[in-house]
């Protein structure tokens, strides 16, 4: 079968679609779900080897899951991607949007091309992946956006971030409003300091030890720590949380 699709894969497991699949925290998300059972589909931009890393870890270990591109904030290239996963594995049951930009600099310095450029993606994205969602999750289903415990922070050259993931707040709490009677939950995870190669590139260790000495748990979060907060929001365990925003940081704040 192409892609890593499996013969199994295909009737009676959920099926996730991972945004931003390939990359830090989206390839840990991919697996964890594939571990739980899930047939995945690991979404991808620009990266299309290391999506097909993921997908090949995945089947690896005896999970199901295909590698499919797409620009989030298109709507044909989302709508696309979705009818090839329900094609493929007969409907959707779980969408985790991991995909995502973060360009800092102070609110007075901010060039506007990028802060266009990562509300783009941070929210049109966002809510192009979101509202698909909302039309095509099966019952019982569940979806996971993700936000930033830097909203809670106040940190100095994360506003237009910070402003870019309140929108996903915003939006993700009102959508499990009006999937009233659905039997979808919507929810959001924050994470706090993530060690990510994305987020360790270009700091000092003298910087990484400070940030992780920031939380009570004095260590930085694993892409595994979050992944593990959105299968429990995926799963069965986390059917009665609906609404919510999850903060996935050691107490950072």
């Amino acid at each position: 079968m192409p892609n890593g699709e499996s013969a199994t894969g295909a009737g009676s497991r959920r099926v996730a679609v991972v945004t931003g699949g390939s990359g830090g925290i989206g390839s840990a998300v991919s697996r964890r779900l594939a571990a739980a059972g899930m047939a995945v589909v690991v979404h991808y931009a620009g990266s299309p080897n290391a999506a097909e890393a993921v997908v090949a870890q995945i089947t690896e270990a005896g999970g199901t899951a295909v590698a499919l591109p797409g620009d989030i904030a298109e709507p044909t290239e989302m709508t696309a991607l979705f009818d090839a996963a329900e094609d493929r594995f007969g409907g959707i049951d779980v969408v985790v949007n991991t995909a995502g930009i973060m360009l800092l600099a102070p609110l007075a310095d901010m060039d506007l091309d990028d802060f266009d450029r990562m509300h783009r993606v941070n929210v049109r994205g966002t809510f192009v992946v979101s509202q698909l969602a909302a039309r095509r999750l099966r019952s019982g289903g569940a979806l996971v956006n993700f936000s930033t415990s830097v909203t809670r922070l106040q940190q100095p050259t994360y506003a237009a971030y910070a402003a870019s993931k309140g929108a996903v707040e915003a939006m993700t709490l009102i959508l499990a409003r009006e999937l009233r009677g659905r039997d979808v939950t919507v929810n959001a995870v924050a994470p706090g300091p993530t060690a990510t190669p994305l987020f360790l590139e270009g700091k000092s260790e003298e910087l990484i030890a400070r940030l992780a000495s920031a939380a009570p748990l004095e260590r930085l979060g694993t892409p595994g720590d979050i992944a593990e907060s959105v299968a429990f929001l995926a799963g069965d365990g986390g059917r009665w949380i609906n609404g919510q925003v999850l903060y996935a940081n050691g107490g950072i704040a």
